[in-house]
Protein backbone atom coordinates (compact mmCIF):
# COMPACT_ATOMS: atom_id res chain seq x y z
CA UNK A 1 0.00 0.00 0.00
CA UNK A 2 1.37 3.45 -0.87
CA UNK A 3 0.72 6.07 2.05
CA UNK A 4 -2.39 7.45 0.82
CA UNK A 5 -3.97 4.03 0.97
CA UNK A 6 -2.93 3.61 4.28
CA UNK A 7 -4.84 6.60 5.54
CA UNK A 8 -7.47 5.47 3.71
CA UNK A 9 -7.70 2.42 5.97
CA UNK A 10 -7.03 4.44 8.94
CA UNK A 11 -9.60 6.86 8.33
CA UNK A 12 -12.25 4.33 7.70
CA UNK A 13 -11.05 2.46 10.40
CA UNK A 14 -11.49 5.47 12.44
CA UNK A 15 -15.02 6.25 10.95
CA UNK A 16 -15.95 2.25 11.90
CA UNK A 17 -14.84 2.68 15.41
CA UNK A 18 -17.04 5.99 16.09
CA UNK A 19 -19.88 4.68 13.91
CA UNK A 20 -20.65 1.34 14.41
CA UNK A 21 -18.20 0.32 17.41
CA UNK A 22 -17.51 -2.79 18.65
CA UNK A 23 -18.80 -5.38 20.96
CA UNK A 24 -17.16 -5.33 23.97
CA UNK A 25 -18.45 -8.87 25.94
CA UNK A 26 -17.51 -7.45 29.67
CA UNK A 27 -19.16 -5.27 31.81
CA UNK A 28 -16.46 -4.04 34.00
CA UNK A 29 -14.36 -3.16 30.56
CA UNK A 30 -17.17 -1.38 28.92
CA UNK A 31 -17.57 0.63 32.28
CA UNK A 32 -14.00 1.38 32.13
CA UNK A 33 -14.21 2.55 28.13
CA UNK A 34 -17.19 4.42 29.11
CA UNK A 35 -15.66 6.40 31.51
CA UNK A 36 -13.07 7.49 29.40
CA UNK A 37 -15.15 9.00 26.61
CA UNK A 38 -16.51 6.11 24.59
CA UNK A 39 -20.17 5.68 24.33
CA UNK A 40 -22.96 2.56 24.14
CA UNK A 41 -25.16 2.33 21.27
CA UNK A 42 -28.44 1.98 22.99
CA UNK A 43 -29.32 0.07 19.76
CA UNK A 44 -26.75 -2.63 19.40
CA UNK A 45 -24.77 -2.27 22.64
CA UNK A 46 -21.52 -1.72 21.00
CA UNK A 47 -19.37 0.40 22.34
CA UNK A 48 -18.19 3.61 20.17
CA UNK A 49 -14.82 4.71 20.17
CA UNK A 50 -14.65 8.77 19.39
CA UNK A 51 -11.19 9.81 17.51
CA UNK A 52 -9.22 11.78 20.13
CA UNK A 53 -9.93 8.73 22.44
CA UNK A 54 -8.25 6.68 19.72
CA UNK A 55 -5.21 9.11 18.96
CA UNK A 56 -4.34 9.77 22.47
CA UNK A 57 -4.19 6.09 23.78
CA UNK A 58 -2.41 4.83 20.70
CA UNK A 59 0.16 7.46 21.58
CA UNK A 60 0.59 5.52 25.01
CA UNK A 61 1.67 2.26 23.26
CA UNK A 62 5.43 1.48 23.44
CA UNK A 63 7.22 0.80 20.15
CA UNK A 64 9.79 -1.45 21.70
CA UNK A 65 9.79 -4.04 24.99
CA UNK A 66 12.01 -6.82 26.21
CA UNK A 67 11.01 -10.13 27.12
CA UNK A 68 12.89 -12.38 29.76
CA UNK A 69 13.40 -15.97 29.56
CA UNK A 70 12.51 -18.44 33.44
CA UNK A 71 15.61 -17.27 34.90
CA UNK A 72 16.01 -13.59 33.54
CA UNK A 73 19.40 -14.10 31.52
CA UNK A 74 17.98 -15.24 27.72
CA UNK A 75 16.07 -11.66 26.47
CA UNK A 76 14.41 -11.19 23.01
CA UNK A 77 14.02 -7.19 22.34
CA UNK A 78 10.70 -6.68 20.11
CA UNK A 79 10.86 -3.80 18.74
CA UNK A 80 9.80 -1.78 15.50
CA UNK A 81 12.89 -2.80 13.44
CA UNK A 82 14.17 -6.37 14.99
CA UNK A 83 12.57 -9.00 13.71
CA UNK A 84 12.07 -12.68 15.70
CA UNK A 85 10.91 -15.85 15.30
CA UNK A 86 9.06 -18.22 17.65
CA UNK A 87 6.20 -20.93 17.58
CA UNK A 88 2.31 -21.04 17.82
CA UNK A 89 -0.05 -21.70 20.98
CA UNK A 90 -1.93 -25.02 21.03
CA UNK A 91 -2.47 -27.51 17.99
CA UNK A 92 -4.11 -30.75 19.56
CA UNK A 93 -2.38 -32.94 17.17
CA UNK A 94 1.20 -33.71 16.57
CA UNK A 95 3.05 -35.52 13.41
CA UNK A 96 2.77 -39.40 13.98
CA UNK A 97 5.98 -41.05 12.80
CA UNK A 98 4.29 -44.21 12.22
CA UNK A 99 1.94 -42.83 9.68
CA UNK A 100 2.89 -39.93 7.93
CA UNK A 101 -0.97 -39.65 6.10
CA UNK A 102 -1.88 -39.55 9.82
CA UNK A 103 -1.70 -37.46 13.31
CA UNK A 104 -2.28 -38.40 16.71
CA UNK A 105 -3.41 -36.46 19.75
CA UNK A 106 -0.72 -34.43 21.49
CA UNK A 107 -0.18 -35.60 24.56
CA UNK A 108 2.44 -33.83 27.69
CA UNK A 109 5.64 -36.05 26.62
CA UNK A 110 5.19 -33.77 23.27
CA UNK A 111 4.32 -30.94 24.52
CA UNK A 112 7.75 -31.20 26.89
CA UNK A 113 9.72 -32.20 23.77
CA UNK A 114 8.65 -29.30 21.83
CA UNK A 115 10.52 -27.07 24.93
CA UNK A 116 13.55 -28.66 24.53
CA UNK A 117 13.90 -28.48 21.11
CA UNK A 118 13.37 -24.78 20.50
CA UNK A 119 15.42 -24.42 23.83
CA UNK A 120 18.59 -25.68 21.35
CA UNK A 121 17.81 -23.72 18.50
CA UNK A 122 19.14 -20.87 17.64
CA UNK A 123 16.48 -18.73 15.50
CA UNK A 124 13.75 -19.19 17.44
CA UNK A 125 13.29 -17.26 20.47
CA UNK A 126 10.46 -18.16 22.28
CA UNK A 127 8.07 -21.07 23.06
CA UNK A 128 4.44 -21.30 23.17
CA UNK A 129 2.14 -23.46 24.34
CA UNK A 130 3.26 -25.60 21.10
CA UNK A 131 0.83 -28.07 21.84
CA UNK A 132 -2.27 -28.78 23.65
CA UNK A 133 -2.19 -32.31 25.65
CA UNK A 134 -4.77 -34.01 25.69
CA UNK A 135 -4.00 -36.08 29.05
CA UNK A 136 -3.92 -33.28 31.11
CA UNK A 137 -6.81 -31.36 32.99
CA UNK A 138 -8.38 -28.27 31.49
CA UNK A 139 -8.44 -26.58 35.16
CA UNK A 140 -4.78 -27.43 35.37
CA UNK A 141 -3.51 -27.21 32.22
CA UNK A 142 -2.29 -23.97 32.16
CA UNK A 143 -0.18 -24.43 35.60
CA UNK A 144 1.20 -27.79 34.38
CA UNK A 145 2.84 -25.45 31.35
CA UNK A 146 4.09 -23.04 33.21
CA UNK A 147 6.26 -26.12 35.54
CA UNK A 148 7.53 -27.63 32.11
CA UNK A 149 8.29 -24.36 30.71
CA UNK A 150 10.20 -23.73 34.02
CA UNK A 151 12.08 -27.35 33.73
CA UNK A 152 12.38 -27.44 30.11
CA UNK A 153 13.03 -23.97 28.69
CA UNK A 154 15.50 -20.74 29.31
CA UNK A 155 13.54 -19.00 26.80
CA UNK A 156 10.37 -16.58 27.22
CA UNK A 157 6.76 -18.25 27.27
CA UNK A 158 3.85 -17.38 25.48
CA UNK A 159 -0.23 -19.03 25.87
CA UNK A 160 -3.68 -17.70 25.93
CA UNK A 161 -5.32 -15.17 27.67
CA UNK A 162 -7.80 -17.72 28.69
CA UNK A 163 -9.93 -16.21 31.42
CA UNK A 164 -9.15 -14.00 35.07
CA UNK A 165 -8.99 -16.71 36.90
CA UNK A 166 -6.75 -19.09 35.07
CA UNK A 167 -4.46 -15.37 34.07
CA UNK A 168 -4.36 -14.57 37.79
CA UNK A 169 -3.14 -18.33 38.30
CA UNK A 170 0.00 -17.50 35.70
CA UNK A 171 0.77 -14.67 37.50
CA UNK A 172 0.64 -15.91 40.42
CA UNK A 173 2.82 -18.49 39.31
CA UNK A 174 5.13 -16.25 37.91
CA UNK A 175 5.45 -14.13 40.32
CA UNK A 176 6.69 -16.97 42.84
CA UNK A 177 9.42 -18.07 40.12
CA UNK A 178 11.22 -14.57 39.85
CA UNK A 179 10.55 -13.36 43.28
CA UNK A 180 7.59 -11.18 42.93
CA UNK A 181 4.91 -9.13 41.17
CA UNK A 182 6.97 -6.28 40.74
CA UNK A 183 9.82 -7.94 38.94
CA UNK A 184 7.35 -9.95 37.07
CA UNK A 185 6.12 -6.18 36.05
CA UNK A 186 9.37 -4.82 35.44
CA UNK A 187 11.11 -7.98 33.48
CA UNK A 188 8.08 -9.45 31.40
CA UNK A 189 8.66 -13.37 31.08
CA UNK A 190 5.13 -14.54 29.40
CA UNK A 191 3.40 -13.31 26.40
CA UNK A 192 -0.68 -13.29 25.91
CA UNK A 193 -2.62 -14.15 22.72
CA UNK A 194 -5.76 -12.40 22.74
CA UNK A 195 -7.84 -12.58 19.19
CA UNK A 196 -11.06 -11.03 18.52
CA UNK A 197 -13.75 -12.45 17.03
CA UNK A 198 -14.75 -11.39 14.17
CA UNK A 199 -17.13 -9.24 13.26
CA UNK A 200 -16.14 -6.51 15.81
CA UNK A 201 -16.70 -9.13 18.93
CA UNK A 202 -13.98 -8.85 21.56
CA UNK A 203 -15.36 -11.85 23.63
CA UNK A 204 -15.62 -11.97 27.35
CA UNK A 205 -13.47 -15.29 28.55
CA UNK A 206 -10.68 -14.20 26.60
CA UNK A 207 -11.11 -10.16 28.08
CA UNK A 208 -10.96 -11.33 31.51
CA UNK A 209 -7.59 -12.66 30.66
CA UNK A 210 -6.47 -10.08 28.74
CA UNK A 211 -7.30 -7.30 31.84
CA UNK A 212 -5.12 -9.86 34.30
CA UNK A 213 -2.25 -9.64 31.24
CA UNK A 214 -2.32 -6.02 31.06
CA UNK A 215 -2.13 -5.09 34.52
CA UNK A 216 1.18 -7.26 34.96
CA UNK A 217 2.45 -5.42 31.61
CA UNK A 218 2.97 -8.21 30.28
CA UNK A 219 2.96 -7.96 26.42
CA UNK A 220 0.01 -8.94 24.82
CA UNK A 221 -0.59 -9.89 21.17
CA UNK A 222 -3.83 -8.65 19.40
CA UNK A 223 -4.54 -11.24 16.70
CA UNK A 224 -8.16 -11.19 14.86
CA UNK A 225 -8.33 -14.41 12.20
CA UNK A 226 -10.69 -13.39 9.89
CA UNK A 227 -11.43 -15.41 6.84
CA UNK A 228 -12.16 -13.05 4.12
CA UNK A 229 -15.61 -13.81 2.31
CA UNK A 230 -16.81 -15.48 5.92
CA UNK A 231 -16.72 -13.12 8.77
CA UNK A 232 -15.21 -10.04 6.74
CA UNK A 233 -15.46 -8.59 3.31
CA UNK A 234 -13.98 -10.66 0.97
CA UNK A 235 -12.01 -7.68 -0.80
CA UNK A 236 -8.70 -7.58 1.29
CA UNK A 237 -9.08 -3.95 1.91
CA UNK A 238 -12.47 -4.75 3.71
CA UNK A 239 -10.57 -7.21 5.84
CA UNK A 240 -8.15 -4.97 6.75
CA UNK A 241 -10.53 -1.96 8.14
CA UNK A 242 -12.54 -4.27 9.94
CA UNK A 243 -9.57 -6.00 11.69
CA UNK A 244 -7.86 -2.50 12.31
CA UNK A 245 -10.73 -1.58 14.22
CA UNK A 246 -10.55 -4.82 16.25
CA UNK A 247 -7.19 -4.50 16.90
CA UNK A 248 -7.11 -0.83 17.55
CA UNK A 249 -9.85 -1.35 20.17
CA UNK A 250 -8.03 -3.63 21.79
CA UNK A 251 -5.26 -1.76 21.87
CA UNK A 252 -6.92 1.40 23.43
CA UNK A 253 -8.01 -0.86 25.79
CA UNK A 254 -5.19 -2.33 27.26
CA UNK A 255 -3.76 1.67 27.25
CA UNK A 256 -6.57 2.15 29.77
CA UNK A 257 -6.05 -0.54 31.99
CA UNK A 258 -2.48 -0.01 32.07
CA UNK A 259 -0.46 2.77 29.65
CA UNK A 260 2.49 1.59 28.61
CA UNK A 261 1.32 -2.26 28.21
CA UNK A 262 3.50 -3.41 25.43
CA UNK A 263 1.17 -5.01 22.61
CA UNK A 264 1.91 -6.30 19.38
CA UNK A 265 -0.24 -5.51 16.29
CA UNK A 266 -1.36 -8.63 15.16
CA UNK A 267 -2.91 -10.43 12.31
CA UNK A 268 -3.97 -14.49 11.55
CA UNK A 269 -6.24 -12.72 9.02
CA UNK A 270 -7.04 -15.33 5.46
CA UNK A 271 -9.17 -15.29 2.83
CA UNK A 272 -11.30 -18.64 2.68
CA UNK A 273 -11.35 -21.09 -0.47
CA UNK A 274 -14.52 -20.45 -2.41
CA UNK A 275 -14.17 -24.27 -3.51
CA UNK A 276 -14.23 -26.02 -0.14
CA UNK A 277 -14.55 -22.52 2.52
CA UNK A 278 -11.59 -23.78 4.47
CA UNK A 279 -9.36 -21.39 5.66
CA UNK A 280 -6.20 -21.06 3.53
CA UNK A 281 -3.16 -19.99 5.69
CA UNK A 282 -0.57 -20.59 2.73
CA UNK A 283 -1.81 -18.83 0.32
CA UNK A 284 -0.28 -15.51 -1.83
CA UNK A 285 -3.62 -13.59 -0.01
CA UNK A 286 -2.36 -14.40 3.53
CA UNK A 287 0.89 -12.85 2.33
CA UNK A 288 -0.55 -9.77 1.22
CA UNK A 289 -2.60 -9.24 4.03
CA UNK A 290 0.53 -9.90 6.33
CA UNK A 291 2.64 -7.29 4.51
CA UNK A 292 -0.17 -4.27 4.49
CA UNK A 293 -0.72 -5.57 8.31
CA UNK A 294 3.37 -4.45 8.89
CA UNK A 295 2.64 -1.45 7.24
CA UNK A 296 -0.15 -0.34 9.64
CA UNK A 297 1.24 -1.72 12.51
CA UNK A 298 4.18 0.72 11.18
CA UNK A 299 2.00 3.47 10.68
CA UNK A 300 1.09 3.82 14.25
CA UNK A 301 4.75 2.93 15.24
CA UNK A 302 3.80 -0.31 17.34
CA UNK A 303 5.61 -3.69 16.81
CA UNK A 304 3.68 -6.31 14.84
CA UNK A 305 2.97 -10.18 14.69
CA UNK A 306 1.99 -12.47 11.83
CA UNK A 307 2.61 -16.12 11.03
CA UNK A 308 5.38 -17.36 9.13
CA UNK A 309 5.65 -21.24 8.29
CA UNK A 310 2.48 -21.89 7.84
CA UNK A 311 0.55 -24.14 5.34
CA UNK A 312 -2.76 -25.78 4.51
CA UNK A 313 -0.74 -28.96 3.42
CA UNK A 314 -1.68 -32.15 5.57
CA UNK A 315 1.73 -33.52 5.13
CA UNK A 316 5.35 -33.50 4.25
CA UNK A 317 5.38 -32.08 0.61
CA UNK A 318 6.31 -29.44 -1.47
CA UNK A 319 3.17 -28.23 -0.81
CA UNK A 320 4.17 -27.96 2.43
CA UNK A 321 7.64 -26.51 1.42
CA UNK A 322 6.45 -23.73 -0.68
CA UNK A 323 3.91 -22.70 1.31
CA UNK A 324 5.48 -22.31 4.83
CA UNK A 325 8.72 -20.36 2.99
CA UNK A 326 6.38 -17.68 1.07
CA UNK A 327 4.93 -16.77 4.39
CA UNK A 328 7.77 -17.16 6.57
CA UNK A 329 10.00 -14.62 4.03
CA UNK A 330 6.98 -12.40 3.12
CA UNK A 331 6.21 -12.13 6.79
CA UNK A 332 10.14 -11.12 7.45
CA UNK A 333 11.01 -9.09 4.53
CA UNK A 334 7.98 -6.79 4.83
CA UNK A 335 9.10 -6.11 8.49
CA UNK A 336 6.99 -8.12 11.14
CA UNK A 337 8.76 -7.94 14.43
CA UNK A 338 7.74 -11.18 15.50
CA UNK A 339 7.17 -14.27 13.20
CA UNK A 340 5.15 -17.41 14.75
CA UNK A 341 4.08 -20.65 14.22
CA UNK A 342 7.61 -22.68 13.50
CA UNK A 343 6.59 -26.38 13.63
CA UNK A 344 3.06 -26.42 12.33
CA UNK A 345 1.20 -27.35 9.17
CA UNK A 346 -2.37 -28.68 8.68
CA UNK A 347 -3.34 -24.83 9.33
CA UNK A 348 -2.15 -24.60 12.43
CA UNK A 349 -4.07 -27.70 13.88
CA UNK A 350 -1.06 -30.26 13.96
CA UNK A 351 2.73 -29.54 14.57
CA UNK A 352 5.77 -31.69 14.07
CA UNK A 353 9.40 -31.42 15.90
CA UNK A 354 10.96 -32.19 12.47
CA UNK A 355 9.31 -28.82 11.27
CA UNK A 356 10.41 -26.88 13.63
CA UNK A 357 13.96 -27.36 13.46
CA UNK A 358 13.62 -27.64 9.45
CA UNK A 359 11.89 -23.80 10.09
CA UNK A 360 15.00 -22.84 12.56
CA UNK A 361 16.85 -23.25 9.17
CA UNK A 362 14.28 -21.42 7.27
CA UNK A 363 14.81 -18.74 10.02
CA UNK A 364 18.20 -19.09 9.57
CA UNK A 365 18.03 -18.13 5.84
CA UNK A 366 15.72 -15.92 5.65
CA UNK A 367 17.59 -13.58 8.47
CA UNK A 368 20.59 -13.88 6.31
CA UNK A 369 18.30 -12.49 3.87
CA UNK A 370 17.56 -9.42 6.06
CA UNK A 371 21.19 -8.34 6.20
CA UNK A 372 21.84 -7.72 2.61
CA UNK A 373 24.90 -7.17 0.90
CA UNK A 374 27.34 -5.07 2.84
CA UNK A 375 29.08 -2.61 0.55
CA UNK A 376 32.64 -1.61 1.27
CA UNK A 377 36.31 -1.48 0.25
CA UNK A 378 36.74 -4.35 2.39
CA UNK A 379 33.92 -6.07 1.15
CA UNK A 380 34.81 -5.41 -1.81
CA UNK A 381 37.71 -6.87 -2.00
CA UNK A 382 39.56 -4.96 -5.75
CA UNK A 383 43.17 -6.24 -3.91
CA UNK A 384 41.92 -9.61 -3.60
CA UNK A 385 40.94 -9.48 -7.61
CA UNK A 386 43.96 -7.53 -8.46
CA UNK A 387 45.86 -10.37 -6.53
CA UNK A 388 44.56 -12.55 -8.30
CA UNK A 389 44.75 -11.64 -11.37
CA UNK A 390 48.28 -9.80 -11.28
CA UNK A 391 49.94 -9.78 -8.59
CA UNK A 392 51.29 -12.68 -5.90
CA UNK A 393 48.42 -15.15 -5.89
CA UNK A 394 48.09 -15.19 -9.86
CA UNK A 395 46.40 -17.94 -11.06
CA UNK A 396 44.92 -18.72 -7.68
CA UNK A 397 41.65 -19.49 -6.80
CA UNK A 398 39.82 -17.20 -4.04
CA UNK A 399 39.02 -19.98 -2.03
CA UNK A 400 42.64 -19.66 -0.52
CA UNK A 401 42.87 -16.16 0.40
CA UNK A 402 42.77 -14.59 3.80
CA UNK A 403 40.13 -12.64 2.67
CA UNK A 404 38.02 -15.66 2.33
CA UNK A 405 38.45 -17.23 5.66
CA UNK A 406 37.71 -14.21 7.38
CA UNK A 407 34.70 -13.51 5.55
CA UNK A 408 33.17 -16.61 4.66
CA UNK A 409 31.18 -17.40 7.72
CA UNK A 410 29.85 -13.99 8.34
CA UNK A 411 29.02 -13.53 4.36
CA UNK A 412 27.17 -17.38 3.62
CA UNK A 413 24.46 -18.48 5.44
CA UNK A 414 25.43 -22.88 5.69
CA UNK A 415 22.48 -24.94 6.33
CA UNK A 416 22.83 -27.97 8.44
CA UNK A 417 20.33 -29.74 6.69
CA UNK A 418 19.75 -28.41 2.95
CA UNK A 419 21.24 -30.93 0.99
CA UNK A 420 24.62 -29.79 -1.15
CA UNK A 421 26.62 -32.69 -1.90
CA UNK A 422 26.30 -34.13 -5.16
CA UNK A 423 24.28 -37.49 -6.34
CA UNK A 424 26.94 -39.88 -5.57
CA UNK A 425 28.09 -38.25 -2.25
CA UNK A 426 24.50 -37.92 -0.71
CA UNK A 427 23.82 -42.15 -2.00
CA UNK A 428 26.79 -42.83 -0.52
CA UNK A 429 26.12 -41.32 3.03
CA UNK A 430 22.22 -42.49 3.04
CA UNK A 431 20.45 -40.55 0.59
CA UNK A 432 18.83 -39.39 3.48
CA UNK A 433 15.74 -36.22 2.54
CA UNK A 434 15.61 -32.98 5.13
CA UNK A 435 12.72 -34.87 7.14
CA UNK A 436 14.79 -37.67 7.63
CA UNK A 437 17.75 -35.34 8.63
CA UNK A 438 15.45 -33.31 10.83
CA UNK A 439 14.77 -36.49 12.73
CA UNK A 440 18.36 -37.37 13.44
CA UNK A 441 18.34 -33.73 14.71
CA UNK A 442 15.59 -33.96 16.89
CA UNK A 443 16.57 -37.31 18.47
CA UNK A 444 20.11 -35.59 18.77
CA UNK A 445 18.98 -32.42 20.76
CA UNK A 446 16.01 -34.53 22.79
CA UNK A 447 19.40 -36.92 23.86
CA UNK A 448 21.56 -34.09 24.91
CA UNK A 449 19.15 -31.49 26.52
CA UNK A 450 18.85 -31.85 30.26
CA UNK A 451 16.29 -30.92 32.57
CA UNK A 452 17.17 -27.79 34.37
CA UNK A 453 16.82 -28.70 37.88
CA UNK A 454 14.36 -26.76 40.52
CA UNK A 455 15.18 -26.25 43.95
CA UNK A 456 13.47 -28.00 46.17
CA UNK A 457 11.62 -25.17 47.83
CA UNK A 458 10.19 -23.51 44.52
CA UNK A 459 9.19 -27.08 43.20
CA UNK A 460 7.31 -27.17 46.61
CA UNK A 461 5.47 -24.03 46.41
CA UNK A 462 4.89 -25.01 42.63
CA UNK A 463 3.48 -28.01 43.01
CA UNK A 464 1.24 -26.64 46.53
CA UNK A 465 -0.61 -24.19 44.01
CA UNK A 466 -0.84 -26.99 41.28
CA UNK A 467 -2.98 -29.01 44.28
CA UNK A 468 -5.04 -26.01 45.05
CA UNK A 469 -5.98 -25.10 41.63
CA UNK A 470 -7.12 -28.71 40.92
CA UNK A 471 -9.69 -28.40 43.61
CA UNK A 472 -11.35 -25.67 41.76
CA UNK A 473 -15.24 -26.79 39.67
CA UNK A 474 -14.69 -26.19 35.91
CA UNK A 475 -17.46 -23.47 36.32
CA UNK A 476 -15.10 -21.23 38.14
CA UNK A 477 -13.66 -21.00 34.33
CA UNK A 478 -16.47 -18.77 33.51
CA UNK A 479 -15.37 -15.45 33.70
Amino acid sequence: MNDNEISMIHESTVNLLSSIGVNVDSEEIRQLVQDRGAEIDNRTNYIKFPKNLIETQLKKVPNSFSLFGSNGKFKVDVNTETVNFATQGAPTKVYDENNPFKTRDALLIDFRKFLKIIDSLDHISCSHLDVWPVDVPYTTLHCQAIKEWLKNSRKPFGIGCRGKIMSKDLMELLSIIVNGKDELIKNPRIIGFFNPISPLTLPRILLGGFFVFAQYRQPLIIAPSASAGLNAPITLAGLLTQTNAEVLSSIIITQLISPGTPVLYGTVNTPIDPRTGNVTWGSIETSLITIASAQLARYYNIPSRASGCITNSNLFDMQNGFERFNTLSSAAYAGINYITCAGTYECGLASSLELAVIDNELAGMVSRGLKGIEISNQTIALKEIESVILGDKKGLLFLGLKHTAKNIKNELFIPSLSERSSRNTWIKRGALDIIDKAQIKVQEILKSHKTYELKSDLEKKLDDYIKFVEKRNINEYID
